[in-house]
């Protein structure tokens, strides 16, 4: 199994993060947060370095509402090294953020180890590998999986870019309404056969 290694690019909380909302606060760093879809009542503790900028946003805030300008979770920052964003509750984050990945699957050469692909949710594979590609689409895009006979039960948009960005919003949704994977250890298996028999190592990432 491979570990999931976040990049900090911010885009699951730029979604699912938009639920977020602070209800109240308890202390300068403490509030209680609700998750607007799954109703989750949760507590959250602000790391030091972000503790002020939030505070102040949120006293000015209209009951803890997201300020238009900033997308997303509130909790949402950018990193104070440069790099990406970071979460400003992270030890105390909610369950849907410490159950989610952004991929499930990364795929190697067998013989540099080079990652060559990864998976994202159950119908999207990110890669400048021609021939994976080929492969993907040929043989692993159209297996039956049993999230698609819970399709209807995922909010999901088919409107312009949906193509693009279908795996990682059906992937999140997934988490939201509780469609997990715990169900599909024939579909990874399967997909794994398959990259094998043509050269390439599949590796689930936990």
């Amino acid at each position: 199994m491979a570990t999931f290694d976040c990049n900090w690019c911010g885009k699951c909380c730029q979604s699912f993060g938009e639920f977020i909302r602070i209800e109240r606060q308890v202390s300068g760093r403490d509030y209680f947060c609700r998750y607007g879809i799954t109703d989750e009542l949760f507590p959250v503790h602000v790391q030091p370095e972000f503790a002020d900028e939030i505070e102040e946003e949120f006293e000015e805030s209209d009951g803890g509402k997201i300020p238009s300008d900033h997308k997303g979770c509130t909790f949402m920052r950018r990193s104070k090294e440069g790099h990406g964003f970071a979460c400003a509750i992270y030890p105390t984050r909610p369950t849907i953020c410490r159950e989610f990945l952004c991929y499930r699957m990364l795929i190697h050469h067998p013989e540099s180890g080079e990652v060559r692909g990864k998976i994202i949710g159950i119908n999207e594979l990110r890669t400048h590998d021609e021939l994976l590609q080929k492969i993907w689409n040929e043989k692993i895009a159209h297996l039956p999986h049993p999230f698609a006979s819970q399709h209807d039960a995922v909010m999901h948009s088919h409107g312009p870019g949906a193509q693009e960005a279908h795996g990682h919003e059906s992937h999140i949704h997934a988490h939201v309404k509780g469609v997990g994977h715990t169900d599909d250890h024939e579909w990874v298996a399967n997909v794994i056969t398959i990259l094998a028999s043509h050269g390439y190592k599949g590796d689930p990432v936990e």
